[in-house]
């Protein structure tokens, strides 16, 4: 397939986006529209008339970006490949013996 691009309309908290996603990715693009839209509203409701509808949105741009953070901190393999290596050299070594 030369063009695999899927042309969708996207609700995103009180936006209508229209854009061009890889096919495959679509769901994750109309997820990711839904927890922002989820994540507005929850902000929206704890604090409407108490924040500014752009400090809302930075809130919920905030605790989108920390889960998605601690998230990709949680499954950080560099450490266990760190310990991989230096059991392999050790069972290596042994092995050589």
């Amino acid at each position: 397939m030369a063009d695999d691009k899927l042309h969708i309309r996207l609700h995103v908290y009180n936006a209508e986006l229209s854009v061009n996603v890889p096919r495959e990715d679509e769901e994750y693009y109309r997820s990711a529209a839904k927890l922002i839209t989820d994540t507005i509203n929850t902000y929206s409701t704890l604090f409407k008339g108490k924040k500014e509808n752009r400090d809302i949105l930075y809130m919920a741009m905030l605790d989108i970006a920390l889960r998605y953070k601690k998230e990709r901190a949680r499954n950080d393999t560099a450490p266990f490949n760190d310990i991989l290596g230096k059991l392999t050299s050790e069972i290596e070594d042994a092995l050589k013996k």
